[in-house]
């Protein structure tokens, strides 16, 4: 056995940790809102939800920038799903206006 070459130190655990480390960004509630708003304006109930959606989203980009905030997607998201709300809320005004409206009796005849 030689003494020449000694073996290395073993291990000293894990390596230490960093210096401060990321504060996860909080993301805005009412971008959140805007988005669920704007889903719900799309499968439900256009006109209500859709505004609600845009005015969720607009109130949100707002906040976003003045505190930092994470949500800017949502709320984009929340803006167009809401646009797009209004858009088939008003295609259906114009539909049940003309008389070409979806007839939803059950009626026979």
């Amino acid at each position: 056995m030689s003494y020449d070459n000694p073996p290395p130190p073993p291990g000293y655990g894990a390596p230490p940790p960093g210096y401060g480390g990321a504060v996860p960004q909080r993301t805005n509630q009412k971008a959140i809102w805007s988005l669920v708003t704007g889903i719900a304006g799309i499968l439900c109930c256009p006109i209500i939800f859709s505004v609600a959606a845009l005015i969720l989203s607009n109130i949100a980009k707002g906040e976003i920038r003045t505190r930092g905030e994470g949500g800017q997607g949502l709320a984009t998201a929340g803006t167009v799903l809401g646009i797009i709300g209004l858009v088939l809320g008003v295609l259906q005004i114009v539909l049940y206006a003309t008389g070409n409206g979806i007839d939803y009796s059950f009626s026979t005849g």
